[in-house]
């Protein structure tokens, strides 16, 4: 018997195969836009699920209600398996929280129960995605967070919007002062996002007067773990965390 769990972005999907033990084995990732391809979703979940046995149903965080409804509907018209969103069970069994259920992205909750059962310590975690996020979890009680632009969305819109400014890929940069608009870019993106998430972070910290363990996720985590005054980690799988310990207690 597979399980099988899933994180829908604005930005990526990433489907996980679990096994009997709750241990992922296989996963796939692919940009949210291709679902609109032609049986391009058929052909990655048959990929994925191959001729296993999976428990129903399978359990999705989604950020993007459209994209959850297609593949929601061809995992059961296909493959005969239904599916279940984040949102529609109590996670207050699992974590308590302070915020309104109704607006907090299902990405955010599953991140704070992935945390803080996984780390046991008050955390917060930076999520760079479509968005870059901030949760705030305190003695197992999800508190809330921050939402700011994400990097990609920011540089895409700058370039879209400024004819001279060049599409560029974004590095971490020793200097601060750019001899060019390519190290002026690179300058402003990274430092101006190292003082953005140390300035967030400083805030938490005084708001809550708390200790944190810094965890970071998403496709720039890398840029920004050793340019930090605090201490921080990189978990890419934070998210699937949270799903998978909802599927341990059973109470989908």
């Amino acid at each position: 018997m597979k399980f099988v769990v899933g994180d829908i972005g604005n930005s990526e999907i990433k489907l996980c195969l679990l096994d009997c033990n709750y241990k992922i084995i296989k996963k796939i990732c692919f940009e949210t836009n291709k679902i609109k391809q032609k049986n391009f979703l058929k052909r990655k979940i048959k990929l994925l699920i191959k001729s296993y046995e999976i428990t129903a149903p399978i359990f999705f965080s989604s950020v993007v209600p459209s994209a959850y409804k297609k593949i929601k509907k061809i995992f059961y018209k296909n493959f005969q398996i239904s599916c279940k969103e984040l949102k529609q069970i109590d996670f207050n069994k699992i974590i308590k929280t302070k915020v309104n259920k109704k607006q907090i992205g299902s990405d955010r909750i599953a991140n704070a129960i992935g945390a803080f059962y996984f780390y046991k310590s008050n955390c917060i975690i930076i999520d760079f995605g479509t968005a870059t996020t901030f949760d705030v979890v305190i003695k197992g009680v999800y508190k809330g967070g921050i939402i700011a632009p994400g990097l990609k969305l920011s540089l895409n819109t700058l370039v879209k919007k400024a004819e001279l400014i060049p599409s560029i890929s974004l590095k971490k940069v020793k200097k601060v002062i750019g001899n060019n608009t390519i190290n002026a870019l690179r300058s402003g993106f990274f430092w101006g996002y190292t003082g953005l998430i140390y300035n967030i972070v400083k805030l938490i910290k005084k708001e809550s007067n708390c200790k944190f363990m810094i965890i970071l996720t998403g496709g720039f985590s890398h840029l920004f773990k050793n340019s930090l005054k605090s201490k921080a980690l990189i978990d890419s799988e934070i998210t699937i965390k949270g799903l998978i310990k909802i599927l341990k207690t059973k109470i989908i």
